[in-house]
This record gives structure tokens, sequence and C-alpha cells, in this order.
């Protein structure tokens, strides 16, 4: 057992009984690697990461490998999860060496941690161009031995490049003054960007693999809210319509697997993030409030249902993922041969809902995947069960269960938890629905109380000593802002208040702007990058931008406004020329320009329930117990304000006169 054992990540915990004489992340292997003279080899990965499984299957457990690891490197596992700083910065350089990136991620670096060779998966042997593993480890162990000056520059150069990567918003920046492009021409750009990606028969944007954009779809839900145009209504409704169809999602316990490995969103890689969940949730959330679309509404409701039940840690707080495998299989646990479904309703004592279930789920004797049947619906198709199907659904679901599960990564993150807390915080508002709202708040108190050092620091996760980053703040600014919003408690935005001023204080770059991805107490890293560019989740630039606009139009705080701005006016080059990398970026451009706040005064739930009734992105909603905001000043019980930049229209008394001035102002910006 090597020293991964007293780790707390799952995924670390997986290679405690590797031979491999693996350190985690930190200054000791570094400083062996500097007494020994021996580079370091960085294996970074996840706990559901399926192709992480199979190199640590072939390669890592395999005694010739460990001993070549021992004789030539100081070898050292990072959960990508736990550490995304160390994995954006080294994510970087491996697509500076091969032009590709993904995990399990093979990094190979000077003893100070810089760089000079990195690639992603290695098999045992020679196989479809690849090189094996140990012929890599040879051939670089050889490198530093006899062209040690060779290596030095190598690394030098790939330290420059990652510079390039991860500070891209800082050179662009300074390329001269930037004016931020105004909230309708960035919107057409973008999905006129879109509509050139657009698969126009199975939704989302590219080909196989596909994954999902939940953001995409959003803008265009707000360009069609804006414009009237049919072809971005198309774009959302297509895309939302075949994820939810085809077995990327979850037919039997709800929620959404991280891909699809075909254009259909047929057969899914089957590992469940909490991130999807969340992001997905929301689309499908917004989806409903743009369309009204009960189907979109079951989607979001069985994905948030999925996240409460299943991924609830008993710790507090909620896991990070599932494993794409069970006992050994992938997707072993989702799948059902038409025997297997059929034994499984006549076990218990339904045989007469065989046709129906296997009708409905389209599950065949020959299967649609490797012998098997990924559970799905025609697109188009209704989602809403018939009581049959319901019934039956319950008993296959119960059936899944008893099979060998997949493994949980149980690891509470903050960030991630802190985006779920924020979508069931907005769900709850949005359909009234008492158990997310009560969730929603538990889990706030939770990343409050819990997930954050005797001096005040918040933390990565739980029960470690990593020092949160700026997505981890950022989140927590949204979260809490969304769950004072819900409840009408200005705790809530207190708190929201207080991790703002700390994301300011930890993160914030006072020569250029915008936040570092690492707080000033933190180790200096080989760069000290500036996530800016949206991927799978929203940059902490992005979110950040959103959630201080949003909570500066609750509280009237310059610092908010003026930091959020400035996250903008960094940003432009890429807003005004490439605007699809900073995608999560854009809700805020509309924030900056044109937001809306509402503020309901006094016990008038019917008032309260015209703003909860309608999908408006770009409004703040006060309600409850006043607060110190400019919001409340000279606000009489009973009535309602619906305000620009904080200028008000006349007070709303009834329902109907609200509804016109929402009407008016929300002009679908």
């Amino acid at each position: 057992m090597n020293r991964l054992a007293a780790e707390t990540s799952p995924y670390l915990k997986q290679h405690a009984d590797n031979p491999v004489d693996w350190f985690p992340w930190g200054p000791e292997a570094f400083d062996v690697a500097r007494e020994q003279d021996k580079p370091v080899f960085v294996s970074i990965g996840y706990a559901s990461c399926h192709w992480c499984h199979v190199m640590a299957h072939e390669s890592f457990e395999d005694p010739a490998v460990a001993e070549d690891l021992g004789r030539w490197f100081v070898s050292v596992k990072v959960d990508r999860e736990e550490r995304p700083d160390v994995d954006a910065v080294y994510m970087a350089a491996v697509q500076a060496v091969s032009g590709s990136g993904g995990w399990p991620m093979s990094v190979f670096c000077t003893p100070d941690g810089r760089p000079f060779f990195g690639g992603t998966y290695f098999p045992p042997a020679d196989r479809h161009g690849m090189p094996a593993f140990r012929r890599v480890l040879a051939a670089l162990a050889e490198a530093w031995r006899d062209r040690r000056a060779e290596v030095e520059s190598q690394a030098d150069q790939l330290v420059g490049a990652v510079a390039g990567d991860v500070r891209l918003v800082d050179r662009l920046a300074t390329d001269g003054p930037a004016t931020v492009p105004e909230f309708a021409d960035v919107l057409d750009a973008t999905v006129a960007s879109l509509a050139e990606r657009f698969d126009a028969q199975w939704g989302g944007f590219g080909p196989a693999p596909k994954f999902p954009r939940p953001t995409l779809v959003e803008l265009c839900l707000r360009h069609h809210r804006r414009t009237g145009t049919p072809r971005s209504l198309a774009m959302a409704t297509t895309t939302l319509d075949a994820m939810a169809a085809g077995g990327m999602y979850d037919h039997l316990a709800g929620g959404f697997a991280r891909y699809s490995t075909d254009d259909r969103w047929l057969v899914p890689h089957f590992e469940k993030m909490l991130t999807d969940q969340a992001l997905l949730a929301r689309a499908y959330l917004h989806g409903w409030q743009a369309t009204g679309r009960p189907d979109y509404l079951q989607v979001a409701t069985e994905t948030l249902d999925y996240v409460v039940a299943d991924l609830a840690n008993p710790a507090g707080g909620l896991c990070s993922s599932e494993d794409a495998d069970a006992a050994g299989v992938e997707g072993g646990h989702a799948t059902f041969t038409w025997a297997q479904a059929a034994d499984a309703l006549a076990d218990a004592g339904r045989p007469d809902l065989v046709e129906a279930a296997t009708s409905w789920y389209g599950i065949t004797e020959g299967g649609n995947w490797e012998g098997t049947t990924v559970l799905s619906r025609p697109v188009g198709a209704p989602l809403r069960r018939p009581d049959d199907v319901e019934e039956a659904r319950r008993i296959l679901l119960a059936a899944r269960r008893r099979r060998p599960q997949p493994a949980r990564d149980d690891k509470v993150l903050t960030e991630w938890n802190a985006m779920a807390v924020a979508t069931l915080a907005e769900a709850a508002a949005a359909t009234g629905h008492p158990g997310w709202a009560e969730r929603a708040e538990g889990l706030a108190e939770g990343l409050y109380t819990d997930l954050r050092r005797a001096d005040g620091r918040w933390l990565r996760s739980l029960g470690t000593d990593v020092a949160g980053f700026a997505a981890d703040y950022a989140w927590l600014v949204d979260c809490w802002t969304r769950v004072g919003e819900l409840t009408g408690r200005p705790q809530w935005t207190d708190r929201a208040a207080e991790a703002a001023d700390a994301l300011l204080d930890l993160f914030w770059d006072d020569d250029v702007g915008g936040l570092f991805t690492t707080g000033d107490d933190a180790e200096a890293p080989v760069v000290r990058a500036k996530e800016a560019v949206d991927g799978a989740v929203p940059s902490a630039n992005s979110v950040a931008a959103v959630a201080l606009l949003r909570l500066a139009a609750l509280t009237g705080a310059d610092r908010f406004e003026a930091a959020g701005r400035r996250i903008l006016e960094v940003s432009a080059p890429l807003l005004d020329q490439h605007p699809m990398a900073v995608a999560d970026l854009v809700a805020a451009v509309a924030l900056d320009a044109d937001r809306t706040e509402v503020v309901v005064a006094g016990d008038r739930p019917d008032l309260l329930a015209v703003v909860r009734g309608r999908w408006l992105p770009d409004a703040v909603v006060a309600w409850g117990d006043p607060s110190g905001s400019p919001l409340w000043v000279d606000r009489p019980p009973g009535t309602a304000y619906v305000c620009r930049r904080f200028a008000c229209q006349a007070p709303a008394a009834d329902p109907g006169t609200l509804a016109a001035q929402l009407d008016r102002t929300e002009s679908g910006a």
C-alpha cells in the first residue's frame, strides 16, 4: 500500500494498492525529485473516468511498470476534480505537445514542476499508432539522463506555451482598450455560429461524440425570446427533445450520462456527473418556462429528484459522480435484454406489462448496443408515461438496483455543490416544489458551515485542506444569492456578499482585471492561470461576472458592479471575435447593460407568483424581509416595483398591473 491510502479522494484511494510508489500532489514529491535528480511523472484523472480505469489495470497494476517508474521517476497521482488548478496547467501542456487532451493525462515534469512531455492514455503494448507506456518511460528516462539540456529547453518552451494558453485573456486585453459589445450583437453572432454547427436531424452542435452544452441551448432560447426567430427556437427544442429521448437520458432513474458516443444521443458514456445534472436541469427548466412544454419540466424534475436522492452523501452535501462501469462492464448496470426485462416484470407478478414496457423503451431481442438495449424513446414521442408504463418503470428500476452498482465518487466539491444548489433554488422558486426548497436551503447551509476552515477560508472539498479556487467562490456567490431570492431571507444575500468580498480579495488581478484560478495565499504554480474560456462547465470568470452583477443589483454595492463590468471589459476581445469561447459570459453582458430589479414588498404571494411564473433571465427578485439595499428604500408593504438599474416604474398593487409592467420591461434580453 502506498501513500494514497491516507487521502480523502476516492480516485486516489483507487490507486492505494498499486505497486507504483505514488505520491499525492504536494511539495514532498518534488523535494524527493530534486534530491534524487529524477523527473516527475504526473498522472491526472478522476474516479468515474473509464479510460483511467483501463490504464490503471493495464499499467499501474503491473509490477514491471511500477519498477520502471520507481527506477526513473517520482510518480504523482492527481484527482483533477480536487485540483483543477494543476489539471488546467498540465492540460494546456499536453494540448501544446499533442494537439489534443483528455484523461487519463500523463505528464512528465522537471523537479521544479515544468512540463517537458505529455500525453493521455498510453497502452501496454504498441497499437493503433500509440507507443507502449513502458517504451515511453524508457525513452524519456534516456532523454533526462543523456540529453538534459534538450529536456530543459523543451520545458521552457512548454511553459511559455502554457502561459499563452491559460493567460490568453490577458494577452488579448492588453492589445488595446476594450469596448464590451452590445448584447444583441454578441447574441446574434453566437447564434449564427451555432447555426453553422447545428445538427438539424438530431440536435446538438457538432458531430459525435456529442457533449451536451446547456448554455448553447439557453442562448438559442434567449435569441428566440428577443427576436422571435423560428430557427433559434428550433435549434433549442430539437436538441432538448433528442437528448431527452435518447439513451443519454436515464429513463428509469432520471439524470443524464456524461455524453453520447453517437450523433443520435442514443448510446452514452454511462458515467453521471453532478455538474451535468445541475446545468442540464436548468436548461430544461428554462425550456419549460420559455415554451410551456410539460415534458421539459418532467425531465428537469426527474433529473433533480435523481440528484437529491441518488447523489446525497450521508456526511452532507452531494456526491460528485457515478461510474460508467459496474462489475467491470461499461453500462452493465443500466441496459436490458428483452429477457431481462420480461423476467423482472414476471418476477414482480406483472407479466402483463412486458409488451407495454418493451415497446415504450424500445427493448428488443436483438438490442441496439452490444446485444443489449439502451433504453430510449423515439424523438418526438411522448415522455409522459401512462400508468402501466410507470408501474413497469418502477419494477425495472428496482431490478436494476439489485445488480452490481457503479462506484460512486463521494467527494463533496464546493463548486459542484453550489452549482447544483443554485439550480435547485431556481427550480424551487419557479415550480413551488417544497422539497427542493428545503433541500436547497439545507445544502446551502452546509456549504456555509462545513466547507470552510476555522479562519473563514472556504475549501475545495469536504474533509480536505485544499483551499478553494475562484470557481468555488464564484459559485458560492451565485448559489447564496439565488437561495436568498428563493427564501426572502436577507442572511443569504449577506453571505453571498461575504463570499464575493473574499473572492475579490483573494483572486482579483489588480494589474489587468479578472480572477486568477488560485488565491494569493496558495502555493506558487508553474503559471498562475486565469480561467476565462468556457467548456463543459462555465469558467470561473464567467460565473463570477454573472454572480457579481446580480449581487450588485440586489445590494447596490459598487465594488461588485465594478468587478463584474471589468471582467466583461477584459474579455471584450473574446466576446467580440470568439463569443462561442465565452458563451457563459454572454449572459453577463445583458445583466450589465439592461438588468431588471423586482421588489415585492410585504406579504403579497399573488404578486410574487406573477414574477416567478415567467422566465426573466436578466432579473433579480427581492422580497420577504427588507435588507439595507437601495431597492428597499421607501417601499410600502403591499406593492411591487419593477426597476431598471434602480429607476422604478409606478408601484403595482395588483397582479395584472405587475404583469403588464414586466411585459414592457422584459424585452427578451
